[in-house]
Parts: structure tokens; sequence; C-alpha cells
């Protein structure tokens, strides 16, 4: 394979993480397709633009290129507004894939760019590699979403030529609950930036993220919304000792971002914790370790992850994590050496968190394996991993539809 068309309708890799529909799947295109074109693939990122000022191509790197796409107005569109843009999107990319830009692949991430893909995929026979990064049946339906959306993840899944799983879990999941060709599922690790995420000063970090020296701090670290789980943080927060302080990086996400931001914010002053919160915007991704090494402990209650990149950015740095016991955080933290897996229950994850911000002793062993262990998850590892999947499925007939 020397070229890959990637798909990502919804969200740019060149977007903020953390606000909107920036998140985890930002870093991982970006991050993927990086890698991909540092070992010789010629990466032509698609995305949907939305804001006139964009140029039509924007060169990222070396053999790394971001098309914006024509597809509705150029300006945000909600979710719900975005799957009636696919036949518009699609007929931008055939136009640049049909002319200067052809692929001998294609990777869609998530379920809209997927069924962008798998029209393209019949259009041009070429074969499909889709990563889902949140699947409808395992979290249910967001109120942006599509009320068929499960259905249509599993046509899509049906004609993938591979299904790329972020780990057991998911790969599990796709199989059980879509019906996915086991031999077409293959498990690509997301990675970790070591150079920016690795242990470092706190006092250092601190003074840097302008956070008070004295007194632990307990971390979240993400898109704010139901799914990732602020409240329990909340709540979480309000029964550890009242000399910690909770930070919160990130911003209002979905539809309903708004209003649970503003519905955690109440539920803190009802608890008295209030004045003992941060609230710090989004910041630039390369910016987040001296958020996390400021830390003691981060927060990731979650209700459901495909991976967790945020447990893994603090484990990188040498912070223990407090998580939910799902998906692939099951994979990035070891509980009782790393961090700790928890019930999404904040009287467990308080239970787990106090004994970390208490005993100093016990943080720093947790850290240190949390730092070895997150050791073997590299951005290189996945991009390598990757290529030689789309170097096989392009030596095979693409799969016809199930």
């Amino acid at each position: 394979m020397r070229r890959l068309a990637v798909i990502s309708l919804h969200t740019s890799p060149l977007a903020q993480p953390g606000a909107g529909d920036g998140g985890g799947m930002n870093v991982y295109v970006r991050q993927l397709a990086a890698g991909l074109a540092r070992s010789g693939t010629v990466v032509d990122v698609y995305t949907r633009a939305d804001d006139p000022s964009l140029a039509a191509v924007v060169d990222v790197e070396p053999g790394l290129r971001v098309h914006h796409i024509a597809a509705g107005p150029l300006a945000p569109v909600a979710k719900q507004g975005l799957a009636a843009l696919v036949p518009e999107f699609v007929e931008g990319v055939s136009a640049r894939l049909a002319g200067d830009h052809p692929a001998d692949a294609i990777h869609a991430n998530y379920w809209l760019s997927g069924v962008a893909g798998h029209e393209l995929k019949h259009r041009f026979e070429l074969p499909l590699g889709c990563t889902f990064h949140t699947l409808a049946r395992v979290k249910g339906l967001d109120p942006g979403d599509a009320p068929d959306r499960g259905d249509q993840e599993a046509a899509v899944i049906g004609c993938c030529d591979a299904v790329l799983a972020s780990c057991a879990d998911e790969a599990d999941q796709l199989v059980r609950l879509y019906g996915a060709d086991a031999d077409r599922v293959s498990i690509v690790a997301p990675g970790v930036d070591h150079a920016f995420f690795a242990p470092g000063s706190p006092a250092g970090a601190r003074r840097a993220a302008r956070i008070d020296p004295g007194g632990p701090v307990a971390l979240y670290v993400g898109r704010i919304q139901p799914l990732k789980g602020l409240d329990v943080a909340i709540e979480t927060f309000a029964l550890l000792d009242r000399s910690t302080r909770l930070v919160v990086v990130g911003g209002p996400s979905g539809p309903s971002g708004l209003e649970y931001r503003d519905r955690a914010a109440r539920r803190a002053e009802e608890l008295g914790v209030a004045g003992r919160i941060s609230w710090v915007p989004p910041r630039p991704h390369e910016l987040l370790a001296s958020w996390y090494r400021a830390a003691d402990v981060v927060l990731v209650p979650s209700q459901s992850e495909s991976f967790g990149l945020v447990a893994l950015e603090a484990a990188a740095c040498g912070v223990p994590v407090v998580a939910t016991a799902v998906g692939g955080l099951r994979t990035l933290v070891l509980d009782g050496r790393t961090g700790y897996l928890r019930d999404r229950d904040p009287a467990a994850f308080a239970a787990a968190a106090a004994p970390v911000l208490e005993d100093r002793t016990l943080a720093a062993e947790l850290g240190s394996a949390a730092v070895a262990h997150a050791r073997s998850f590299t951005w290189g590892a996945a991009a390598r991993r990757l290529a030689r999947l789309f170097r096989e499925l392009t030596d095979r007939v693409p799969v016809a539809c199930s």
C-alpha cells in the first residue's frame, strides 16, 4: 500500500481536543496518520469543511495532507444534521480520489465516516477498514444520533475488509453485538507520544498550570458530556479530604453539553465543594502533560471507553488513575498495580482515590508501575501494525456486502 485515504467526516484531526466533538479520536487520527506518513505511506485525511476560511488542502507534514470537503454549510453543524450531509461529502471525496489523490485503501473513523467509506469502497473498488471509536449498541444512542445508527454500523461492519478494535473487549463487542466476522477484526491499540507525556516535576508542573502548590489535586480531563462522567468525578471529589482540589480540563460536548456542565456545577454548589474546583478550558494536546504531572490522581469515570487515551497519557506521566472497569480502560489500568478499576460509583471511586492522595509511597509505587506499563503503547507501533494490515488488504479481493 502506497496511499491511504482516511475519512474523519465529523471532526478534524486539526481541531482542538477536549471541546465540541474533538477528543481522543482527533488525537488517534492525527497521530496514526503522521506515523504512517513518516514510514512512507502517503496519507490524505478527508474531513468536512466547517469554516469558510479553511484551505481546501492543508499540508501538515511530508506525506500527510488534510482535505476540507464542502458538505452543507461552511459552519459547524450539530451531529443530528450530519447524517444528511454524507452523500454530499461522498461526492466531494470522490472528486479528489478520482482526480489528483488516488488511494489504495480507505480507513474510516466513526460511524458517519463508515457510512461514507462504505459507499466509497464500492464506488472505487477499494478495501475498507473501519475504526468506530464508539458503538451505539455498547454505549446507547446520544441525543444527536440517528435512531438507526446501530443498524447502519452493522451494515458497514458486514462489508468491512477489516474492523479495527482498540482492545480485546471492543473486539468481543463487535463480534457479539454486531455479528462481525472474527477473522476480519484486528486489534490495533492506540499509543501515546512519550516525547510529551513522561514523568516530570510536580512542583514545576503546578507552577506552569498555575495550580496551588499546596494540597492534593485530583484531575478530570476530557469532554464534558454524560458519557465521560464529570458528575461522578464531582460526587467522588465531595467524598475526599477537604484539603483536596479538583481540576477539570475540558469543554462542553454534544447537544446537551452546556446543560450537563451547568448541572454538574450546580451539584458542586449543593455539595459545598464548588470553591475547590478549578475549571480550565480545553488546552492544546501537547500541553496537557503539565496538568497530568500537577495531579496526584486522575479520575476517569467513563460509562464506556473503546480505549481511553486520558488514562494512558496520565500513566505515561507517572500519575495513578482511578477508572471505570470498562472497555479499553481494563487494558490500560492494572488494578492495584498502576491504579484502580472500580464500578461507576462515587463511593467506590473515593475509596480507591483516598489512599493514593494520603500515602505518597503508595502513589509513587503506582506511578512508577504506570510509566513502565505505558511504555508498551506507542503510536509508531500502532502505525506499523496498521500499515501491515492495509498492505495485506490490498493484496486481496475486497469483501462483498453480507
